[in-house]
C-alpha cells in the first residue's frame, strides 16, 4: 500500500485553499482527486499565482476531480422508512479497488456513512452492520470485516477511516465485537480462527509501548499508573493540525497548549469530537487534554479484544496464548472497577492519569460496562438509575449533562449510544428502560424522516422540534449508523 500523503506534496497549494476557504467545507479539499501529476499541478501552481487575475478556485478547479464529494439522496415519493434504508444500503455502498487522491484502497465493496463522509469509516461500520444483519445482506457484514482485516495486516491498524491522512489514528477498536456480530449470524465459530491473527496484530497496535512504561508515564496508547497498573488511552501519532479541518484547528490552537492538536486528533480517534468530556475547564477547546486521559470505554472494548483473543486461542488449542490473554482480560475487569468506578456517584467516569483522580465530566460511555457484562448487578442498577434520571429525554439518550455547544454534548443523541443503551439495560433486566430508549430515540428518527425524508446523523434528544446542531459541519444526512440502529432497535 502506498502511504504517501499527498496533501503534504501540494503543502503551499493547500494550505493556500484550506486559509482562503474557497470551500465552505475544509473536507472538500482533502476528498479532490488529482488531474495531473502533483509535480505538474506544483509546477503550474508556482508559474500562475503571482500573475494578475489569477483565481485560486478556478485553479483547482481546473487541477483536481470533485466528483462523488458529498453524497445527497433524493426520492420523488417519500417511502415508507424502512423501503427507504434498503434503498440506501444500495446506494451507500463504494468500492475502492485502487487508490485515488487520498482515498486508501480496499478489497471489497463497503457502506459509506452518507453526506460529506463518502469513504469507510471504522467504529461506524460496527453500527452500520446492525442493520445489515437485520436486512439479511450477510455478505456486505462479512465485505466489512474483510476490509478492517485487510487494514489491519497491511497498515498494523484500522484507521479512522480509509484515507491517508487518517493514517496516524484509529477509531474505538470494534474488530472484535465485529466478529462477535458476524458469528452470531452465521453460528460459524471458525471466524474466530480465520480472524486470530488479524485480532492479534489489532491488540499489539493498541499496547504498542507497554513494554517500555515505567510508573506514571505514557507511551502512545499505553499508560501506566503511579500504582504500575496498565490503562489505555486515545492517540493520534501526529501533532498538527488536522488536514480535514486544517483552518478550524489553526484559529482554535490560539492560546492553547503546544500538544493542542495531538490532544485534538486523540479526541478524534474516540469518535468523540467534540465534547466538554476532553476539556480540562469542561467548556473551551483550548483546554482540550485528551491524552492525560484513560477513558473507560476504550478500556471495555480492548477488555472485549482480550476476552475474544482468549476464546480464538481456546478454539485453536494454543493454551499458553489462551492462559495470556485470559489473564489480561481478567485484570483489566479489575482495573475498570478500580479506575473508572466512581462509588459517590454511582457511575463510571474516564481516569486523569496526571492528576490520578477521576474526572468530573458525566457522560454516557459509562455504559459500556454494562454493554460487555463487566459491571455488577449494584453497578448496573446504580448506572441505569443515573440514565434515566440525567440523560433520557424525549428524543432518545443524549451524549454528556453538559450543554457547551460540541456536538457530542448535551442535547445531542447520537445512534451509537441508543444501541449501547438498550442492550445495556436488556443484559441486566431493566426492560422498561429499554424500551423506553428505544421508543424515544425511533420516534424521534421517525419523525424527523416524516418531516424532512431524511435520516441525519444525530438528532436533539430536548427538543423534537428541531434538528441537532452544533461540531464543525452540519448535520448530515444518509445516514449509515442510524439506518442500522433503527433496523436493529425495531427488530428487538
Amino acid at each position: 500500500m502506498n502511504n504517501q500523503l499527498y496533501i503534504n506534496e501540494i503543502q503551499t497549494l493547500f494550505d493556500e485553499v484550506q486559509r482562503s476557504q474557497i470551500f465552505e467545507d475544509q473536507k472538500t479539499m482533502t476528498d479532490a482527486v488529482p488531474l495531473f501529476s502533483i509535480v505538474e499541478i506544483n509546477s503550474k501552481y508556482e508559474n500562475e499565482k503571482n500573475e494578475e487575475g489569477f483565481d485560486l478556485k478556478q485553479f483547482v478547479l481546473s487541477n483536481f476531480d470533485f466528483l462523488g464529494a458529498k453524497i445527497s439522496i433524493t426520492r420523488e415519493t417519500q417511502l415508507p422508512i424502512d423501503d427507504h434504508i434498503e434503498k440506501l444500503w444500495d446506494e451507500l455502498t463504494r468500492t475502492a479497488y485502487e487508490e485515488k487522491g487520498t482515498l486508501l484502497k480496499l478489497p471489497k465493496p463497503y457502506v459509506v456513512p452518507g453526506g460529506r463522509f463518502n469513504e469507510f469509516f471504522y467504529w461506524d461500520s460496527y453500527f452500520i452492520m446492525l442493520g445489515l444483519q437485520v436486512s439479511g445482506r450477510v455478505e456486505m457484514m462479512e465485505n466489512i470485516i474483510e476490509n478492517c482485516s485487510y487494514l489491519i495486516q497491511t497498515v498494523g491498524f484500522v484507521p479512522n477511516a480509509s484515507r491517508t491522512h487518517f493514517l496516524s489514528r484509529s477509531q474505538p477498536p470494534y474488530f472484535s465485537l465485529m466478529v462477535d456480530l458476524l458469528f452470531e449470524t452465521t453460528k460459524d465459530e471458525n471466524i474466530y480462527i480465520k480472524y486470530h491473527d488479524t485480532l492479534e496484530k489489532e491488540y499489539i497496535f493498541w499496547m504498542n509501548g507497554e513494554a517500555d512504561l515505567e510508573n506514571g508515564s505514557s507511551i502512545k496508547r499505553v499508560v501506566k499508573t503511579n500504582n504500575g497498573d496498565i490503562l489505555n488511552r486515545y492517540y493520534d501519532a501526529e501533532n498538527e493540525p488536522r488536514p480535514e479541518s486544517y483552518l478550524i484547528d489553526i484559529e482554535d490552537s490560539e492560546n492553547a497548549g503546544e500538544e493542542f492538536y495531538r490532544n485534538i486528533r486523540s479526541a478524534c480517534e474516540s469518535g468523540w469530537d467534540f465534547s466538554s468530556r476532553w476539556f480540562a475547564d469542561g467548556d473551551t477547546i483550548q483546554t482540550i487534554e485528551t491524552l492525560n486521559l484513560a477513558q473507560v470505554d476504550l478500556n471495555c472494548l480492548l477488555w472485549h479484544l482480550e476476552n475474544t483473543l482468549a476464546k480464538s486461542s481456546s478454539l485453536q488449542n494454543l493454551a499458553e496464548k489462551e492462559a495470556y490473554y485470559s489473564g489480561s482480560a481478567a485484570n483489566r475487569k479489575e482495573m475498570i472497577d478500580k479506575y473508572f468506578w466512581d462509588e459517590n456517584s454511582g457511575t463510571y467516569k474516564d481516569y486523569h492519569t496526571k492528576k490520578n483522580a477521576q474526572t468530573s465530566s458525566e457522560h454516557i460511555a459509562a455504559l459500556y460496562p454494562l454493554f460487555l457484562g463487566l459491571a455488577s448487578e449494584n453497578q448496573a442498577k446504580s448506572v441505569a438509575k443515573n440514565i434515566e434520571e440525567k440523560f433520557l429525554y424525549q428524543g432518545g439518550l443524549v451524549t454528556t449533562t453538559k450543554k457547551s455547544g460540541q456536538q457530542w454534548d448535551f442535547p445531542n443523541a447520537w445512534a451509537p449510544y441508543q444501541w449501547l443503551g438498550f442492550k445495556s439495560m436488556k443484559n441486566y433486566g431493566f426492560d422498561d428502560l429499554a424500551e423506553k430508549i428505544k421508543k424515544n430515540w425511533s420516534s424521534n428518527v421517525e419523525r424527523v424522516y416524516r418531516n424532512t425524508g431524511k435520516l441525519m446523523e444525530k438528532y436533539n434528544a430536548l427538543d423534537i422540534e428541531i434538528v441537532a446542531g452544533g461540531g464543525e459541519y452540519p448535520n448530515q444526512d444518509g445516514f449509515g449508523w442510524t439506518n442500522g440502529v433503527y433496523l436493529k432497535l425495531k427488530n428487538n
